[in-house]
Order: structure tokens, then sequence, then C-alpha cells
């Protein structure tokens, strides 16, 4: 029987990133759910695809993996964080975050989204489970990079970035 591996601990300025980007998150996933119980159709996703084109690039801050931040490591620093990102596969650490990129990182939840559209139509209830619906997308979508970047942050031992001025 192979021996089971303990996670690796998480160093505290890792920590208080996945804390401080959680808190981001859950704001602004509440902010995206009001949002989408108004019945005003495609106003939900012009504000999702908003939200994340503000909220991905602060997380990545957080992990010191903007473009910026990975631009002033050292050359074999940032070798290995581009490998490990691109091993990783993520779309969204250490690139400048389009929209384009953003309408990908939605498509991986694009049932959801869509089943939420439908059901703005549903008076009252189907208001309530099209808030429910983009909560909990944008929170998977977000979830998934926080992941991401803390794994890559972790396996490289990225240090603490500066504080944002």
């Amino acid at each position: 029987m192979a021996a089971m591996r303990l996670p690796e601990p998480i160093p505290p300025h890792l920590e208080a990133a996945v804390r401080h980007c959680r808190n981001l998150v859950r704001k602004r996933a509440l902010l995206a759910a009001g949002v989408a119980a108004v019945p005003v159709p495609m106003l939900d996703w012009a504000t999702d695809v908003g939200i994340l084109l503000r909220l991905i690039p602060q997380i990545n801050l957080a992990f010191g993996l903007t473009p910026e931040q990975i631009e002033h490591l050292a050359p074999e620093r940032k070798v290995a964080v581009l490998k490990a990102v691109s091993a990783g596969g993520s779309l969204l650490i250490g690139r400048l975050i389009t929209r384009d990129l953003i309408l990908k990182a939605l498509a991986a939840v694009g049932v959801r989204l869509t089943t939420q559209q439908a059901a703005k139509f549903v008076p009252v209830a189907g208001q309530a489970v099209s808030a429910l619906l983009t909560y909990s997308a944008l929170k998977w979508v977000c979830e998934q990079h926080i992941r991401q970047c803390l794994a890559v942050a972790q396996q490289l031992q990225l240090p603490a970035p500066a504080a944002p001025r």
C-alpha cells in the first residue's frame, strides 16, 4: 500500500493571498449575482466579463504573477514560472487579461450561464436561480484561478509580492 503524501504547508504570505483573493471574489460574485437578478438580457454577461477583467489581474497581483511582476524576476526564475504556468494549463496567469481570455474562462461554465439566461424569464424564482448560477459560476472560475496561482507560487517558492501602492 503506497504511503499517502501530506499536502505541503502553505507559507503565511500565500495563505494571506488566498484569504484576500477569496474575500474579493465573494464580494464581486455577490455584486454580479445582484445584477443577474435584474431581468435584462445580457446585462449580467457584460457585468461578469467586466468584473473578471478587473478581478483576475488582482488575483495575479496578490500571488506575484502579473506580467510585470514576472518580468522583474531573474531570467531563470522567469523561465521557471512560464514553464509552470504552461504545464498547469492556465490561460490567465502571467498574461495581459483580455476580454477574449475571460470569455474562454467563462466557456468552462457555459452551460450554467446559458441556463442562467433562460431562467431569467421565469418571474421571481427564475431571477433567484439566475443570481445563484451567476454567483456560483464566478466563484468557480475564480477559485480555479486562485488554486492555479497558489500551485505555481508554492511550486516555485515565489517570494511575497511587494504590497500594492
